[in-house]
């Protein structure tokens, strides 16, 4: 499958590049902090090898349904790199720097999508239809590579470019897998009951950092379970676990009784960055935390007020790049934002 048109078209943005945010003084971790979208719903931006562009997904007026775009680290040429088309998630560089991965729903589900149930609470839609795909970094030559029945999301791949991993839901449940970059030699890494996703791979390749909601009691088992055959989870509980990429050596890395998702392993192997709603009675104000390995020393990094998620530190360690609700001009408009890291 050929689609090279993508790569002709820029996201539409009036104004400079990227603008520069005064420093909070709550933040002493972040320094030089650039806001780098306008506008829309801007998430999931992750770094290549290099750290020089940036793979994120976006809403716009002209693409109500999230496609995925690159840019340059100073806002710059932002493109569209998908096909338009259905909804699309969880991009990826290869660190061959030649290849791109995100999945999508465009083949199965191109027109718009449903909207969530939400009679069922909050929930999240883990959608049977994306099916994971490669591309070159402008979008062109894309090409399938794990289609199952069921969700195929929430990839990332391994720096040292021997595995890459996701969530599948083709086997009953929500698990994390491992597989060659060629989609091939599938293994399952998790087996309980309950949402095994959003795993990372730390950057020496050695750990896989992932959030779970294990379900504590019949009742809940019964819920997940309902929810699931809707394609729907709720996700109210959500602690970090660490394994290695044999998944093995599981260990639960923090018991907040929150909602804690998107961990980054930081490149000093000893600390995990992560958004969490732990310390809000009411579960709405999601900040950037930051962990040991051993669940100790808990540190808050952000202050925003509203919704701080999705950090990913450069392989040096001297930039984070993160998805904010800060700055916005309009309520809930999430934009990406990056900062020198201060130690």
């Amino acid at each position: 499958m050929i689609l090279a048109l993508p790569a002709l078209l820029c996201l539409a943005q009036h104004g400079p590049n990227s603008i520069s945010i005064p420093d909070d003084p709550r933040e002493p971790h972040l320094r030089n902090v650039r806001q780098l979208t306008f506008g829309g719903q801007n998430a999931e931006a992750y770094w290549n090898l290099e750290g020089t562009k940036l793979i994120f997904q976006s809403s716009q007026p002209e693409y109500p349904d999230e496609q995925i775009f690159t840019m340059n680290i100073d806002g710059s040429d932002k493109r569209l790199v998908s096909t338009g088309k259905g909804r699309c998630t969880c991009s990826y560089y290869m660190p061959d720097g030649k290849h791109i991965v995100f999945s999508s729903t465009h083949a199965t589900q191109p027109g718009p999508q449903p909207p969530v149930d939400r009679s069922k609470g909050y929930v999240w839609m883990v959608n049977p239809h994306y099916a994971m795909y490669r591309a070159n970094p402008d979008g062109s030559d894309l090409t399938p590579l794990i289609r199952r029945d069921g969700y195929v999301a929430e990839t990332t791949i391994a720096p040292n470019g021997k595995f890459m991993t996701f969530t599948g839901s083709w086997e009953g449940d929500l698990d994390i897998y491992r597989c060659d970059l060629d989609g091939k030699h599938i293994k399952r890494l998790t087996h309980e009951v309950g949402y095994d996703g959003g795993p990372f791979v730390s950057w020496d390749s050695k750990w896989i950092v992932y959030r779970r909601d294990a379900e504590r009691t019949p009742a809940e088992v019964e819920d997940y379970k309902k929810l699931l055959a809707d394609h729907l989870v709720r996700p109210t509980h959500l602690e970090l676990w660490i394994m290695d990429p044999n998944g093995r050596h599981k260990r639960q890395i923090t018991r907040l009784k929150a909602a804690s998702f998107a961990p980054f392993v930081q490149p000093d192997d000893k600390h995990i960055i992560f958004s969490s709603n732990v310390g809000d009675p009411k579960g709405r104000t999601f900040e950037l935390f930051r962990v040991n390995f051993d669940g100790a020393g808990l540190e808050q990094i952000t202050h925003g007020g509203q919704f701080e998620g999705f950090p990913m530190f450069t392989r040096d360690g001297k930039h984070l790049v993160w998805a904010s609700n800060r700055n916005g001009s309009k309520p809930r408009e999430t934009n990406l934002f990056v900062a020198d890291w201060v130690e």
